[in-house]
């Protein structure tokens, strides 16, 4: 405890990273603010019937509950991620996003460009989509054309003001800005659904409900564990003499990720399930239909959670694929003098790490799809349904990661200015710490 207080105030001792802490907490009570602030034209008194169920409800997470009170957050940051994702994915599969991407500062300023407009076109289609589909119609005073416009300016300017709060704490305060705000939305809830439970539990199940306490914490340690685990690559560099010295020779490693596709297949296998009821919808008139909306619509089913592993599989080997570039990796080492012991520099070397990363990412991808079906077994045991989005799932992976990388950078402060680190032996390390070379 006096380590606490003692590492609390060396914190606080330094300036700069006191004012960028400051900041950060005074940007995410503005984001607060704003989720609370209703959609003009809007009586919040007849919201009640705004329900939209499966990736609503995630997004409803993601945005603190500012999509179901239909606030002037209500998108929040979520447009933004969607066309990062896109650009992303264009960056692998077109030469001219390609060619950007390797063009430094200036490329990288041309994707950023190009991924603020997708955002406002992105945001202005949920936008419209949003008021007709998931709104309330009766709660609209006065709805018409006027209504529809206005609206979709304020949203799309919600979220682009989320999308600069997030750059300002990322530029003024402290950890990835698009991570916090996507992070604060989460742990909002989390004391509302723990109230819930445990007054929804009684005195009569308070030992079930310290149960459920521990089953939670060892959930959480076992996705620290997974976040952080990775495997290392020994790499070694040659010599190399300058003139009269002698530069080189070191020895590094490769960290590879046992979960490097992070939360992304999660997010996207979501995506993907609401297709099977959708279509169901079509037949409903049919037994064939009826018996998979039904199944599909509950996310307990042991057919929905199969399908949903069998996507996050999937999803994780493409994904892995995208983020980590053998080739590339093996390209650098090469041009930088380094080679893996035992093994030839170029294609060898790239075959090699693909044949490292194929054997760690399957038991990632089963560990990764676990976590995320484990809110399903949570409420099957008799954990009501908002608090046991914190036993695994995307919420769970998000706060773990955005901790993390909070505490990394913390660490790194304290570092430089030569204080003791926050962990007795070792080092916070976050998601940011991926490859060498």
């Amino acid at each position: 405890m006096k380590r606490f207080f003692t590492t609390i105030k060396n914190i606080f001792s330094i300036e700069d990273l006191r004012v960028r802490i400051l900041n950060t907490i005074g940007f995410l009570i503005i984001f607060r603010l704003g989720s609370f602030i209703v959609l003009p034209g809007i009586e919040p008194s007849l919201l009640t019937g705004n329900q939209g169920g499966g990736l609503f409800d995630l997004f409803n997470t993601f945005l603190g509950g500012s999509f179901s009170r239909v606030s002037i957050f209500a998108l929040g940051i979520m447009p933004y991620i969607s066309a990062s994702i896109v650009v992303q994915l264009l960056t692998v599969a077109v030469p001219h996003f390609t060619k950007l991407q390797k063009e430094g500062d200036s490329g990288r300023k041309k994707l950023n460009q190009f991924t603020r407009v997708l955002t406002i076109l992105i945001t202005a289609a949920q936008s419209y989509g949003y008021l007709r589909a998931i709104v309330n119609p009766e709660a609209i005073i006065n709805p018409g054309l006027t209504f529809q416009i206005t609206s979709v300016i304020i949203l799309v300017s919600g979220t682009m003001f989320c999308m600069w709060l997030g750059e300002r704490i990322t530029d003024k305060g402290i950890g990835n800005g698009i991570s916090m705000l996507i992070m604060i939305g989460i742990v909002s809830r989390f004391p509302t659904a723990l109230y819930l439970e445990a007054t929804g539990k009684g005195m009569q199940g308070a030992l079930l409900f310290i149960i459920e306490l521990l089953v939670l914490f060892f959930v959480v340690v076992g996705v620290i564990a997974l976040t952080q685990a990775t495997r290392r690559i020994p790499v070694q560099y040659a010599k190399q003499v300058v003139g009269n010295k002698l530069y080189g020779g070191k020895r590094d490693f490769i960290p590879l990720k046992l979960n490097s596709a992070g939360v992304m297949p999660i997010i996207f296998a979501q995506a993907l399930m609401f297709i099977p009821p959708l279509m169901a919808g079509i037949w409903r008139n049919s037994d064939l239909g009826a018996y998979v909306g039904s199944t599909f619509a509950d996310f307990t089913s042991w057919q929905y959670n199969l399908l949903f592993a069998i996507l996050i599989l999937a999803f994780t080997f493409f994904y892995t694929a995208i983020t980590v570039p053998s080739n590339d990796i093996a390209d650098n080492l090469k041009r930088n003098n380094g080679f893996v012991p035992g093994i030839k520099p170029g294609k060898p070397t790239a075959e090699f790490i693909d044949s490292i990363l194929s054997k760690i990412t399957l038991p990632g991808a089963l560990f990764l799809a676990a976590v995320a079906i484990m809110p399903s077994f949570a409420v099957k045991a008799g954990v009501t349904q908002n608090f046991s989005q914190f036993y695994g799932g995307t919420s769970l992976l998000i706060l773990v990661g955005v901790v993390l990388d909070t505490l990394q950078q913390i660490e790194s402060y304290l570092l430089m200015r030569h204080y003791e680190g926050m962990m007795k032996s070792g080092r916070v390390k976050g998601r940011s710490q991926f490859a060498a070379a």
